[in-house]
């Protein structure tokens, strides 16, 4: 089992899409383990996109996640975190597949509408920067045996 921190960016939330992505999420199966709305900070910003805060681009970035709530989920699943990255698409909307949430619903590079962890070092250091520990939730949902075998 994995988990992932995924963010529903300012732009998912101002266009009303939370409710969708997250049934998506639920639909493959995967497992909410943490949920919270939040105002991303400059100082947040920082600590989370800290290998591009050098970079050009990275007040742009600044700008648009610090200018709406987020919504910051920890989902938990087999291989969690490439699942997620596949359910996403391309990070430019305009090149991800149709059927991905980007490509159903996208066309920037930018305003993508969520973000999720690479690796699994990353979704340790993005869980821990947005969830405490007491805040995960951990059961079984009882509907597991008939979404996979007890082998996988």
């Amino acid at each position: 089992m994995q988990r992932s921190l995924i963010l529903l960016k300012p732009d998912c939330v101002q266009r009303r899409l939370i409710g969708e992505v997250i049934s998506r999420f639920e639909a493959k199966g995967l497992q909410i383990v943490g949920l919270k709305m939040l105002q991303v900070t400059p100082e947040l910003s920082q600590q989370h996109y800290a290998e591009h805060v050098e970079k050009p681009f990275y007040k742009s970035l600044e700008d648009f996640i610090t200018s709406a709530p987020v919504v910051a989920i920890a989902l938990e699943g087999l291989d969690a975190i490439g699942v997620v990255r596949e359910m996403l698409g391309a990070t430019n909307g305009l090149k991800a597949a149709p059927g991905t949430l980007r490509g159903d619903f996208s066309s920037s590079r930018q305003m993508n509408l969520v973000h999720a962890s690479d690796s699994e070092e990353s979704a340790k250091r993005e869980l821990a920067l947005y969830f405490k520990p007491e805040e995960f939730c951990d059961y079984t949902l009882n509907l597991v045996p008939f979404m996979r075998a007890d082998d996988e």
